[in-house]
Formats: C-alpha cells, structure tokens, sequence
C-alpha cells in the first residue's frame, strides 16, 4: 500500500470515528440546557478535512503552496511558515 492510500484509509477511519465521538458527545453533554450541536464541531471537521488534502489545510497559507514553494526543508524549503498575522502597531 502507497503512502497516499495508506492516508486516505487512515483519514476515513479518523472521519468515522470523529462522527461516533460527536454523536456520543451531544447525546451524553451534561447541560441540557445549553446542548451541544454540530455547529460546535465545525473547526474540527475543517481541520480533519485538512488531512485530506495537506495543501489546503485551514492553517496552511494558499499562497506558498501556489508559489511552488512547499517544499521540505531538506529538499531547500523554508524551514519556518509564519503563520500568524503580525499585529496592529
């Protein structure tokens, strides 16, 4: 098995049991009041996403994977991404 298929079928299971996990957690949430739903979960599905596709991960930049810079460090890539914003001054 190739590397590729060997991370799609760890990426379907991941997504699988990431769906029995969510559904375990919104029936057992122990305030009834303010109850859980699938709005709660929407960042981690992004990032579970993410897994399927590395280049467009949610906290990946676009921009070094469209320049053709997303190269390893050893193959002479950037060995840091920032990736945060800078601040105000």
């Amino acid at each position: 098995m190739d590397k590729e298929a060997a991370r799609r079928q760890f990426v379907n299971e991941l997504w699988q049991r990431y769906e029995q996990l969510q559904q375990w957690a919104e029936e057992n949430w122990p305030d009834r009041e303010h109850p859980l739903s699938s709005a709660d979960f929407v960042e981690t599905r992004k990032e579970l996403l993410g897994l399927r596709n590395p280049a467009q991960a949610p906290g990946r930049p676009a921009s070094s994977a469209a320049q053709g810079d997303a190269r390893e460090p050893e193959q002479g890539g950037a060995q840091y991404v920032d990736v945060n914003p800078t601040p105000w001054p």
